[in-house]
């Protein structure tokens, strides 16, 4: 089994580049299973490893019991340990930010900070293939693209996961044959978050019912991560539809975008750079001559036969990227966050306008923003069948074109949550039987 599983990684790091064999890796040691592991076959494959620990005391003795295994079985291993404490309510309180928010932010700025003064080539982390699983349905839930589908990366930055190529099983197997002891974290045992449910209800139940399906699933997490590639590469090519003007200006030519079946992604993945969105692009196909949409950076105007693309000049920035674990939201617009657990729903909490909810949910997508509207804008009205136009409501409101220019929006994702002051989207309701949502209030 030992030989197995080394071999395993080793050629998994080999065709990855993922680790070169002149400079330390740092090494996150928690002092679990996983992370245990992660540092005995670095060790074995004759790796030069620092490890580092936090211990943010969340968990009374447990933390400290878990730094003290750390401890000493760096000291049987001859391995440098670095060990951090941190004030995790303090700089929750300072900075604004979740718990999770604040232990992430914590942990990464100090294992850069321990790369660049030891030297070392990489952060080393142990995520395996399961964990893989995990992201990869918890993407899939919230209605992610094929990106979104891939799952985790072997190597995000200077962040490398030596054993994304093997499972939890294995790992358990490996170090039970090396004599090895670990500690557990009891927090992974609870079922109160999302990827504790996947991992210890939804998961298991899985694999129980459909043979085979953990083996299918990371096949399609392959299939997809090619499948993806293949996308990008072929955009690539097919962007011969578009000639390029002086001024960063674009000419698309329309007929020969029409020939593609798939028109209405193609010209999104040519335009998102610019900055229009799905709804836009959709709406640019369909649209009568002379017709023109906008977006932060740049108008497109609808020709017989072309749709012309060009900057718009010195048009002031409206995109502000926020953090929804965040209480305050002091710019552009002021807004509060409140994060419930453990309180039933009711909708007289909200009014959809000023003060509206959303379940936990839109907490996992991976870019909340606001923004000004933009020409061909769509969304989906709370109580309402389809999409409507931003236009058309800003039409049935009667407002002027200094109130529609001056109103907000709340975006996830691309898509619109939220007209701000004015009507929520359907997307991340909250059911009245709902004891975790999010209230977030125009002040």
């Amino acid at each position: 089994m030992k030989e197995r599983f080394l071999n395993k990684v080793k050629e998994f790091i080999g065709s990855g580049n993922l680790i070169d064999a002149d400079a330390p890796v740092l090494v996150a040691l928690s002092g679990g299973a996983d992370s245990v592991a992660l540092l005995r076959v670095l060790l074995a494959l004759g790796y030069e490893c620092r490890a580092a620990h936090c211990n943010f005391h969340l968990r009374g003795d447990e933390s400290d019991r878990d730094e003290h295994f750390v401890t000493e079985l760096c000291k049987r291993l001859n391995v440098l340990l670095d060990v951090k404490h941190f004030d995790v309510p303090a700089y929750m309180s300072e900075h604004g930010v979740s718990l999770e928010m604040a232990c992430r932010e914590l942990r990464y700025e100090w294992f850069d900070k321990l790369v660049a003064e030891h030297g070392c080539q990489c952060i080393a982390v142990a995520h395996h293939n399961d964990d893989n699983i995990e992201t990869f349905f918890l993407n899939a839930l919230r209605g992610t693209g094929i990106a979104g589908l891939t799952g985790m990366k072997p190597r995000n930055g200077n962040v490398v996961r030596p054993l994304l190529c093997v499972s939890r099983a294995e790992i358990l197997e490996l170090l039970s044959e090396l004599g090895q002891d670990y500690v557990t974290d009891s927090t992974n045992l609870e079922n109160d978050a999302r990827r504790n449910r996947l991992r210890n209800v939804v998961l298991p139940a899985i694999y129980s019912e459909f043979e085979g399906s953990k083996d299918a699933l990371l096949k399609t997490i392959e299939n997809m991560t090619r499948c993806n590639d293949l996308y990008r590469e072929s955009v690539g090519v097919m962007r011969n539809i578009v000639s390029e003007r002086e001024g960063n200006s674009l000419i698309i030519d329309t007929e020969i975008l029409n020939s593609f079946e798939n028109r209405e992604m193609l010209l999104y993945e040519i335009l998102k750079p610019h900055g229009f969105n799905h709804e836009q692009c959709a709406d640019m196909l369909t649209s009568a001559v002379g017709r023109h949409f906008t977006s932060s950076t740049h108008k497109a105007a609808i020709n017989r036969s072309t749709i012309e693309v060009e900057p718009i000049a010195e048009r002031k920035e409206d995109i502000r990227v926020i953090d929804l674990d965040d209480e305050l939201i002091s710019e552009p617009i002021k807004l509060e966050i409140k994060h419930i657990h453990g309180k039933p729903f009711s909708p007289s909490m909200v009014d959809g306008k000023r003060v509206v909810a959303f379940n936990p949910e839109i907490l996992q997508c991976s870019e909340v923003l606001l923004r000004h509207w933009r020409e061909g804008d769509r969304f989906k009205p709370f109580g309402m069948h389809g999409s409507k136009l931003l236009s058309d409501l800003f039409t049935d409101l009667k407002l002027t074109e200094k109130q529609k220019n001056a109103t907000w929006l709340l975006e996830a994702d691309g898509e619109i949550l939220w007209v701000i002051g004015y009507r929520a989207a359907q997307a991340y309701k909250v059911s009245n039987d709902s004891t975790s949502y999010l209230i977030i209030s125009k002040n």
